[in-house]
């Protein structure tokens, strides 16, 4: 039994939903005659200290946030009365049904209403995650989504709700995280307690899954803890690998963030394109700085390796002879001939001085690449003085190793540059037919992770490219 009014104010109409402590009730705003609906947390012996606590920061989350597709929150008071004790949320009704509600009643989905779906959710997302601190949804699934029948737009609406489970990242701070969720939608991760937005791009993706093949996502065959879909759907290869690139098990392969994934989804990768997400390697050198309209990456030389050692060494004995043959035949040879001699000398003094810089660079180099809106600019550094090229490469010297700016509008084409053996070897930028190759020296999880963030930044695909065996 129901009271008929709370508060002298909200006449309750019907039940919408029940589980353990919790109901979600339909009423009547009598100040504005107006529809709300109530989530009523109720006392009982079973009650936990976790429920109240999701339950207050539902209230304080919804009372925070201002977006028209999710729920806008109008009151929040404690009830007690002969029936019911408890606390109760008061937010705004939506009238419409969820996905869950539409796939059991038969409806299904084309291809471009899935991905219509995903935009609008990944809009609300990256709403949610900007926010400071970033808020994760953390149980994303069919029935937290509505859908509306087509506005006069034409163009059906969709709505997130049910922030029940929700979590800020501020939150994760506290020595206790309780694990919400739902099975078949959770990321490996939040098993563990541990929730980040990439857990919510999970969730979506494994929502979209159920919509596209109308298939529970736990009901469908995992292979190493990914879901094994694509036989059971019908949908283009491109936006195959995207869901597949939503729902990767592991945290550093999945897209980071909801501004990525809509960007990815807009621009559907290639079959031969390699979608890598990893996370700056522990004892990296690289600084990074990513904002929205510019991009720096400073690369310094990580000092002494075996090669250098051997380098400096060689290139003691290597000057010292040029620098004694070059003496001699200065002053012991006759006029003329000692000019020669000296002239002669130049280009072995040439190959000594490469030495002298490469070594210095090893050292005291840096390699700069910055973006911004305008132009794209490689540059390698000595002591602050830009070289023309990069120091180690003069046996090689061509376009790929020197200093390079080009405007940004003509990036056209982003490669991992193979070693024969399969080895990530450096990154190379297309403009059009000119190529700016950088990365040489670093770490292949190094690469993979600058790969991954220019490709993100410039929205562009990871094209592989494996350089010809010797």
């Amino acid at each position: 039994m129901f009271d008929t009014v709370w508060e002298e104010r909200y006449e309750i109409r019907q039940q919408l939903g029940k589980k353990a402590g919790r109901r979600t009730l339909l009423a009547c705003d009598r100040q504005n005659q107006e529809l709300v609906v109530i989530k009523l947390l109720t006392f009982s012996n079973d009650l936990e200290w976790d429920d109240l606590k999701l339950f207050e920061r539902e209230a304080k989350t919804l009372k925070s946030l201002s977006h028209p597709a999710i729920p806008q929150y109008l009151d929040y008071f404690e009830v007690n009365s002969p029936n019911h004790k408890g606390f109760a949320l008061v937010q705004t009704y939506i009238p419409a049904n969820s996905l869950e509600e539409h796939l059991k009643a038969g409806r299904t989905f084309t291809e471009s209403e899935v991905k219509e779906i995903a935009q609008d959710i990944l809009a609300i997302l990256t709403y949610l995650h900007r926010h400071q601190p970033p808020i994760i949804h953390r149980d994303i699934k069919p029935s937290n989504i509505l859908l509306t029948n087509s506005s006069k737009s034409g163009k059906s609406e969709v709505y997130l709700v049910d922030f029940g489970s929700v979590q800020t990242l501020a939150a994760r701070e506290s020595a206790t995280i309780t694990v919400v969720g739902t099975y078949g939608y959770m990321p490996p991760e939040q098993f563990g307690g541990r929730a980040v937005p990439a857990s919510d791009l999970y969730s979506l993706g494994a929502t979209l899954i159920y919509l596209v093949t109308g298939t529970h996502p736990a009901d469908l065959p995992q292979t190493d803890l990914r879901i094994e879909f694509e036989r059971f759907a019908n949908i283009n290869p491109g936006f195959s690998r995207w869901l597949k690139w939503m729902t990767e098990p592991s945290l550093n392969r999945r897209l980071t963030s909801a501004e990525a994934a809509l960007k990815a989804l807009e621009n559907p990768l290639t079959q031969n394109s390699i979608f890598l997400i990893t996370k700056k390697p522990s004892g990296s050198k690289v600084i990074l700085n990513k904002k929205a309209n510019f991009l720096d990456i400073n690369i310094f030389e990580s000092g002494v390796k075996p090669h250098i050692v051997f380098l400096i060494l060689f290139a003691i004995a290597w000057n010292s002879g040029i620098f004694l043959w070059t003496i001699t035949a200065l002053f012991t040879s006759p006029w003329g001939i000692n000019i020669f001699f000296v002239l002669f000398s130049l280009p072995f003094w040439g190959v000594g001085i490469g030495m002298i810089l490469e070594v210095l660079f090893s050292f005291f180099g840096k390699t700069v690449l910055n973006i911004n809106q305008q132009r794209i600019s490689l540059a390698y550094k000595l002591f602050g003085f830009k070289l023309s090229f990069r120091p180690g490469m003069s046996a090689l010297i061509g376009s790929k190793y020197n200093s390079c700016s080009m405007p940004k509008q003509d990036i056209d084409k982003l490669e991992l540059v193979y070693l024969a053996e399969g080895v990530p070897w450096a990154i190379a930028i297309w403009a059009g037919m000119r190529e700016c190759q950088f990365g040489h020296g670093l770490t292949p999880p190094e690469i993979e992770w600058l790969a991954a963030e220019l490709s993100e930044w410039l929205n562009l695909p990871i094209q592989p490219k494996k350089l010809p065996s010797e």
